[in-house]
């Protein structure tokens, strides 16, 4: 054991020869560790984590916050207190949101190596892209094949007895994959080439029908989607034969399952959204150096290449794809995703919002 009055003394005499050393040795060692806010299902590992910590000297604490939603408000709360350091999660659906509340600072990120889509939403240095993906349905087969229920081809297919209570969805307000895919319902439908009907209608069908509704992704896929992985977990309920997913989730499930799954995503033409994830440095927070390092450590070709394993998602960086392996691109649909400005959604989010409290109410 140490013995805690010499050390005490020792430091007193030091300090008394270097004025102000301790507060200097304080900030560097701070320096060295990094608070992160995330999604709860930010995948990479800490294995990872550990290879970061070990390359760098820089350790790395993460604190889940639920879906993005969750990341966005926590970041809004804890504004300028320094109680985090990055952000990780607040996509293209929440990005408007975000700069608005003015809660980032600027990284010093080479944004050259991102591929064109990663940067369609927004190329500034508040945000940084580090994958991507489209939202969009994906269905059991098991229950379509099985009950001889015909695949749809439109969003009002949903609204049908046949889907009534088996269609699973996330809250807009709390989720990304949620937002996303409401917003690709209010393009979807504005659309309409009859011009009779539009996303609140579609959605107090779907209340009708009583389409479940979840807070985050992880319980609407784990929990009651009956055509993925949560069928081996505690918990599962199984309910939904449809959920609000990824287009690339089936080939997920394909790479874990030997090139088998019953999981199909559905390519309804508009009815998918383009989805970007960022991290972002806090305001409030001085590590910029450490910032950094971590970010241009995520987005590196070493680690960003792999995120179809690393975070299930596509790399951001330019020429990455996702990987070939057990069926996973085989089983990947790539969507006609809708076509909506970025500076639209920002100008409306708050009023679709209402109007979907209201048409769920």
């Amino acid at each position: 054991m140490y013995n805690k009055k010499a050390i005490t003394i020792c430091l007193i005499m030091i300090c008394s020869l270097l004025t102000g050393c301790i507060e200097d040795r304080d900030s560097t060692d701070n320096d060295n560790n990094l608070s992160i806010v995330s999604y709860d299902a930010f995948g990479v590992s800490q294995e990872l984590l550990d290879q970061f910590t070990n390359e760098t000297g820089i350790s790395v604490e993460i604190t889940r916050a639920g879906d993005a939603g969750g990341v966005l408000s926590t970041a809004i709360q804890t504004k300028g207190s320094g109680l985090f350091d990055l952000a990780i999660g607040v996509d293209n659906s929440y990005l408007g949101t975000a700069l608005a509340a003015e809660i980032f600072q600027p990284l010093e990120t080479d944004r050259t190596i991102f591929s064109s889509r990663a940067l369609t939403s927004y190329d500034g240095n508040l945000a940084i892209p580090f994958d991507i993906g489209s939202v969009c349905i994906n269905y059991d087969s098991n229950y379509v094949d099985g009950e001889n229920i015909t695949i749809p081809t439109s969003l009002w297919n949903f609204t049908e007895p046949a889907w009534e209570g088996k269609f699973a969805v996330q809250n807009p307000r709390t989720s990304s994959p949620g937002r996303a895919f409401f917003i690709a319902t209010v393009d979807y439908f504005s659309k309409d080439e009859y011009n009779q009907t539009n996303y609140e209608d579609w959605w107090e069908s779907m209340n009708s029908n009583d389409v479940i509704v979840t807070d985050g992704w992880t319980t609407s896929y784990e929990t009651h989607y009956s055509g993925g992985y949560g069928q081996w977990s505690d918990g599962f309920i199984g309910d939904a034969h449809a959920v609000v997913s990824y287009c690339h989730s089936p080939g997920v499930e394909a790479y874990y399952g030997g090139n088998w799954t019953t999981s199909v995503a559905l390519n309804i033409e508009g009815a998918s959204f383009s989805q970007i994830e960022y991290v972002s440095f806090l305001s409030g927070s001085e590590k910029s150096s450490s910032a950094n390092i971590f970010v241009n450590w995520l987005v590196s070709e070493e680690i960003n290449s792999q995120m179809s394993t690393i975070n299930w998602m596509y790399p951001a960086i330019e020429g990455g794809d996702i990987i070939e392996d057990s069926g996973y691109r085989w089983h990947s649909v790539v969507p006609t995703d809708c076509d909506i400005e970025i500076s639209e959604i920002d100008s409306n989010i708050s009023l679709w919002l209402d109007e979907w409290d209201t048409a769920m109410a």
